[in-house]
């Protein structure tokens, strides 16, 4: 499958060919964006609702002395900011950490897929219940684990993610220090050190600033990594999404 932002939303449930055809039409005009440049900004009222077909973005907040806290990444098929057709403006900024390749979707697509499409809707539905899963396992990371658990349970989450829309690569990690030491809220001087001790322990291998794993497993028993927070094949029992009765 090729339809990356299709593959995303199968982990939800099976999808329909007129499902297929309409995802099909929605990621037909993508764009690139260079590496560290912000798709919308805090304060924004967006008309379009971004989605990651290439490459990773993430969701940040810049604090009063400067600093950035990134409080999600974005990989491919991920939509970046469906709730915005909702809240009307942002309360914080998307940027990409890479090269992406995007594609901007207009309110009245998003609209369009809720109404008409409720395999779909159930589908978008799935994976803002998945964001805000995986938003509780990064609170509980930075506030309970020790950093090198916290970066391995890091790892493993991108890994899992990555396998799951079938992009997973031998080097797929493209993170700097900097940007791992705002994920985890400490110094890139100190990623520095956790990095270079799970390269030591034999669990990540780095090179030219991009990680891959050597072990799977013994890096997620390190991490103390359960999976079930990415409800991966998890669609839960049969029925319809909520107001499917409606649209049918």
């Amino acid at each position: 499958m090729t339809n990356v932002f299709a593959r995303k939303l199968r982990n939800a449930g099976p999808l329909m060919p007129e499902d297929m055809e309409r995802l099909s039409h929605v990621v037909s005009d993508p764009f690139v964006v260079s590496a560290r440049e912000d798709l919308i900004h805090h304060g924004a009222n967006p008309e379009f609702v971004h989605l990651v077909l290439r490459g990773m973005a993430c969701r940040y907040k810049i604090l009063p002395d400067g600093g950035r806290a990134i409080v999600a990444l974005m990989l491919p098929g991920d939509i970046c900011d469906l709730n915005i057709a909702i809240l009307g403006h942002m309360d914080h900024s998307i940027g990409t950490l890479t090269d992406c390749e995007i594609v901007r979707i207009p309110r009245s697509t998003i609209e369009d897929l809720l109404d008409n499409y409720p395999r779909i809707r159930r589908a978008l539905f799935w994976a803002t219940l998945v964001d805000e899963a995986i938003l509780r396992q990064w609170l509980v990371n930075m506030g309970r684990r020790r950093a090198d658990h916290q970066m391995a349970h890091l790892f493993c989450e991108l890994h899992m993610r990555l396998q799951a829309v079938g992009q997973l690569h031998d080097s797929f990690m493209p993170l700097t220090q900097e940007e791992l030491g705002d994920i985890l809220g400490i110094s890139s001087v100190h990623a520095q050190r956790v990095v270079s001790s799970l390269r030591h322990s034999g669990l990540i291998n780095v090179q030219a600033s991009r990680v891959s794993v050597m072990d799977f497993d013994a890096l997620s028993t390190f991490a103390g990594f359960e999976e079930d927070y990415l409800h991966l094949g998890d669609t839960g029992p049969a029925r319809s999404p909520p107001g499917a009765a409606d649209a049918t």
